[in-house]
């Protein structure tokens, strides 16, 4: 979700990201911490999550940052600076052990270039900078078509565009078009260049959606031993409608039963556009600061929420889109939660932050809150112990 706005793309918009693809080339033909930067050498997510010798496992959540929005206006390229700066200090002064970017982590609807994924590496850059594993989700922007600014078609007419260059970059060819980047090839460039990126091409039969996977989390005693399932799902938006289809609650229900066949360990759920169940919540129990304005939820409900209420195991669900929430509520054994509003970019003026999470091992306890951009720590809450 993002601000109203219009468009005009000149030669400054541009400059900026040009010189960024000059760095991203120079990272692309360097080791990173020894790893080439390819698709075999990628770290394999699910052998190398693990809870720390202390028992503990943290993990921010960014939520809507929306890099790329308004770029060629002179607020543009300010906010993905200031996107950028909120993550840094958020991961220096908690130090998570992971982070998860959960949807509308670009506003493709913005950009009249071919290659969003430029933007994509940009917004995950502090997490990759300081070695911090990560996975992604995708939100209703990350792939939203081009939306043509209506003064393109005035007297004036459409501004000579200036793009970027094509290079050898890890990104491939770089060319000035309206056509947009895909899901596809957003998580797969994300993936091919980024050996501490968790994030996964999920299934073909979920198609369109992409971004539907779990991850293990390795027990701090063993690494065979599991501490808890992470799934993300893709909610759609952009290039589709806004919902989790019954193919990929059926692939939750199977997956889930295949590698927790007796709902032992506990699982923990994250995607970007709330389930319609989340307008349903009263707020009396509920634990936040923002309740600024109505739940925007999924178009329809297609059985994913009767299978993790019936689901024990499941803990939590995690979701973004709505920048004016931050609550955590309780629905029937679990916990239904809003991260954050994490980015500059997207629409409201309220102070920016992330959600927190922490994994206790044994026994086991999930507990969150949410860490500002000015360091102060609010809204803490235990959703499992």
């Amino acid at each position: 979700m993002i601000k109203p706005m219009f468009m005009e793309v000149e030669f400054f918009s541009f400059i900026s990201l040009t010189l960024y693809q000059l760095l991203l080339l120079s990272i692309c033909s360097l080791n990173f911490n020894g790893i080439q930067c390819t698709e075999a050498h990628r770290t394999n997510a699910m052998d190398h999550l693990q809870v720390s010798q202390k028992g503990l496992f943290k993990i921010a959540l960014f939520a809507d940052l929306h890099f790329g929005e308004a770029e060629s206006l002179d607020w543009g390229p300010q906010q993905d600076v200031n996107s950028t700066r909120v993550m840094s200090h958020i991961l220096d002064q908690e130090r998570p052990d992971f982070v998860v970017y959960l949807g509308d982590v670009i506003t493709a609807n913005n950009m009249p270039m071919h290659n969003a994924s430029l933007y994509w590496d940009q917004a995950v850059s502090p997490t990759r900078a300081r070695g911090i594993p990560w996975a992604s989700v995708f939100g209703n922007h990350d792939d939203a078509p081009f939306e043509w600014p209506i003064e393109w078609f005035s007297s004036t007419g459409i501004p000579n565009i200036v793009c970027p260059a094509a290079d050898n970059s890890c990104s491939g060819d770089i060319r000035c078009g309206f056509r947009g980047t895909t899901r596809l090839e957003l998580m797969r460039a994300e993936s091919e260049r980024n050996p501490l990126s968790c994030s996964e091409i999920g299934p073909t039969q979920l198609w369109p959606g992409v971004s539907n996977y779990v991850l293990k989390l390795s027990s701090s005693r063993n690494s065979k031993d599991v501490a808890a399932y992470m799934y993300f799902l893709d909610s759609g938006g952009g290039s589709y409608p806004e919902i989790v289809s019954s193919a990929q609650s059926e692939w939750f229900r199977s997956t889930s039963h295949e590698v927790n066949p007796d709902s032992r360990v506990p699982e923990i759920i994250f995607w970007h556009i709330p389930s319609k169940v989340y307008k349903k919540l009263g707020k009396k129990k509920c634990v936040g600061s923002l309740f600024e304005e109505e739940v925007a939820p999924q178009i329809a409900e297609m059985g994913i929420m009767k299978l993790l209420e019936e689901r024990p195991s499941v803990k939590a669900v995690f979701v973004g889109h709505n920048h004016g929430l931050d609550w955590c509520c309780p629905y029937k054994k679990l916990w239904l939660c809003f991260a954050r509003h994490t980015g500059y970019g997207g629409y409201g003026d309220w102070p920016r932050g992330s959600r927190m999470l922490e994994i206790t091992q044994q026994p086991f306890s999930l507990k969150s809150w949410i860490r500002m951009e000015d360091g102060q720590i609010h809204s803490q809450v235990i959703l499992a112990s």
